[in-house]
């Protein structure tokens, strides 16, 4: 379960917003509905009424041993799900590599965090890793009542978690808001648990909209500058409107303390998930199939596309509704029942907000030319929970810095690589060359480049050739691993690889 400091570490806040009548004259100002939005005289009468239904979390349980120096989830591996590059990485590395001179056995833990009452019948909203493994959970209200909770269902892949209380009378609750129309400037306050003071009240602004952070796939989080600290996480982030608009989750910080960088969950996802929870105990996503990956501006340019959007397709599940639509590694998807899709989180979170059973209808682009194929969407799996929103003779690539040779039973049995599997294999990378940057190791294969497939090195060295022929700079290659497929754009031009 998620520690002290982890729960206190994870946790953010989005904002409020303040309308104000139009200016006298009747100018309007520019803006949504041309409001006015100015900060209140003070913020008393909304935290008041407010306040009491905002509940303090201490959820106990054990941590499973670690190795020294090791993170949850295994060696090297980053907490709460972020992948290499977060800018939340170095952070969360920092704090896990101070867990001990040799990490100990399984050990009682004890998070606090803060939660929010959203049913007078005494359903409470927080954060997964505020409750994640926790064994028991108690709630204490602002008027001194504790009660144990039951824990009803948690999504890991939102960090949200739905909580019950019983108690003798109805409890006072917050009513969700529309994150949706939240602006960057509105007015916003977070209350919660900070630091186990409970009850603390922060003003600030929602400071960006649709943030990722490399939390997972249906990242879409509200930024704000209110100040969030450890415990915040699973607070409320309120509207001038008394609307709850998100969830406080984490924070960017390399102290632990607040320096006006915090994101929430917000309400168009928390209040869906909290309503899933409650009715079911989990949450059931649309399933497609397909592992995506965002179009960088160096793929664009190897593909020849004159923008970097859509989702380029990296892997087609068998037998899923992507494959049997005829969906193929290398499309890239750019519409979603006619609306663009801009980045892969757009397409993730679309396909999984869409109920299993559903046609939709996709729009992609396949060797340059527009197709339109319509699969079913299926149902993700619930442990996946996760958007699909991964001896012969050598020939070298000097310019890539690869070493390159056709599969053969010897080179299949040296790296494990099934009989069935084909492409080039990499047998040598070399140090500081455009491809160890890129993070090619031994035993990767080499699948497709520029689309086409590729079954020996000289397949790779045909399409470098036509790169270069028509004025590339770089192709575009399926690079195979352990940790799944990824589209990788290597460069090719002599004043690039030199």
């Amino acid at each position: 379960m998620a520690a002290l400091a982890l729960a206190a570490l994870l946790a953010a806040g989005p904002a409020l917003a303040q309308r104000a009548e139009p200016p006298a004259d009747g100018q309007q100002p520019a803006g949504r509905d041309n409001p006015m939005r100015t900060a209140p005289a003070s913020f008393s009468a909304l935290a008041k009424d407010k306040l009491p239904a905002v509940v303090t979390i201490t959820a106990a349980g054990e941590i499973p041993a670690q190795a020294p120096g090791e993170m949850p989830g295994g060696p090297g591996a980053p907490p709460f799900g972020l992948p290499p590059g977060s800018p939340l990485e170095d952070f969360f590395g920092e704090f896990f590599g101070r867990r001990g001179p040799d990490g100990g056995g399984p050990r009682p833990t004890r998070a606090l965090g803060s939660g929010f009452v959203i049913d007078p019948a005494g359903f409470i909203v927080t954060n997964n890793h505020v409750v994640e493994n926790a064994d028991e959970i108690e709630v204490a209200f602002p008027s001194g009542d504790t009660y144990q909770a039951k824990l009803i269902g948690t999504d890991p892949a939102t960090d949200i978690a739905l909580l019950k209380v019983e108690t003798p009378e109805p409890l006072p609750a917050l009513a969700w808001g529309d994150s949706e129309t939240a602006e960057v400037g509105d007015w916003v306050i977070a209350i919660g648990n900070p630091f186990g003071l409970g009850g603390t009240v922060t003003a600030g602004i929602i400071s960006a909209r649709a943030r990722d952070i490399g939390a997972g796939n249906y990242d879409d989080f509200l930024q704000t500058d209110t100040a969030i600290n450890t415990g915040n996480s699973g607070g409320p982030l309120i509207d001038m409107k008394g609307e709850v608009i998100g969830v406080n989750t984490a924070i960017f910080s390399r102290s632990g303390g607040n320096i006006g960088i915090g994101f929430s969950v917000p309400s168009a996802i928390a209040r869906s998930v909290a309503e899933e929870l409650r009715d079911r105990g989990f949450v059931e996503r649309g399933f497609l199939g397909v592992t995506i990956q965002q179009v960088s501006p160096e793929i664009a340019a190897a593909l020849g596309l004159k923008e970097a959007r859509g989702a380029l397709v990296s892997s087609v599940t068998a037998d899923s509704p992507a494959a049997q639509a005829g969906i193929e590694t290398g499309d890239l998807i750019t519409t979603l029942n006619g609306r663009p899709v801009e980045r892969p989180r757009d397409l993730s979170r679309a396909v999984a907000d869409t109920d299993p059973g559903r046609t939709v209808e996709l729009g992609l682009l396949r060797q340059g030319r527009e197709r339109t194929v319509t699969p079913k969407v299926g149902t993700l799996p619930r442990e996946r929970q996760v958007a699909e929103a991964e001896t012969g003779g050598e020939s070298g690539q000097a310019t890539l810095g690869l070493t390159l040779a056709p599969l053969t039973p010897p080179l299949r049995e040296r790296f494990g690589l099934e009989e069935d599997t084909q492409g080039t294999v990499v047998v040598g990378v070399a140090p500081n060359s455009p491809a160890a940057q890129r993070g090619f190791q031994p035993g990767d294969l080499i699948t497709r480049a520029n689309q086409s497939e590729v079954t020996s090195p000289e397949d790779l060295q045909q399409a470098i050739a036509e790169a270069r022929k028509q004025g590339r700079d770089a192709i575009v290659v399926l690079r195979r691993s352990q940790d799944g497929a990824l589209f990788v754009p290597l460069p090719v031009s002599p004043r690039q690889t030199g």
